[in-house]
């Protein structure tokens, strides 16, 4: 896709104002929720991949370290109007690649229960019964990463 660039970036990062800003309008605004009251900790300590157009974050997601196997995709956004349009997509294949090259054999997440489709397309399998979190529905899902010869 034209103009898109997808990167790396951490909490020090002059866009990570703009991932919070994303996740605050995407993932909590909905719900009548707010990131302000959530310990954000973890942020820290996780590895953040994002998605601008024009120098304007469109899309995000965090990854956070589990085990020397395991990672977790955690607090995935895409603005409304480049919902569709590939961008999650591109977003998700370059943190597995990343994990891949990292050592990583499983990516595991907390899919909402709207968005299992988008990643069961991405090769990702519900490993559990629904459960509620952020008081909506959702489904512990994972994908084995495929090792990487190099």
């Amino acid at each position: 896709m034209n103009n898109i660039t997808i990167s790396q970036i951490n909490s020090k990062a002059p866009q990570y104002e703009q991932v919070l800003a994303l996740r605050e309008e995407i993932l909590r605004k909905p719900l009548g929720l707010s990131l302000k009251n959530e310990d954000l900790s973890r942020d820290h300590i996780n590895t953040i991949f994002i998605a601008e157009h024009h120098d304007k974050v469109i899309a995000c997601l965090l990854l956070h370290h589990i085990d020397k196997d395991e990672v977790q995709l955690r607090a995935m956004a895409v603005y409304n109007e480049w919902q569709g349009k590939g961008i999650g997509r591109m977003l998700v294949l370059a943190a597995e690649k990343f994990c891949a090259q990292s050592g990583y054999r499983k990516m595991v997440l907390h899919g909402r229960k709207v968005a299992t489709g988008f990643y069961e397309r991405l090769g990702y399998t519900i490993t559990g019964n629904e459960f509620t979190e952020v008081g909506i529905p959702h489904f512990m899902m994972e994908k084995a990463l495929a090792p990487v010869v190099i």
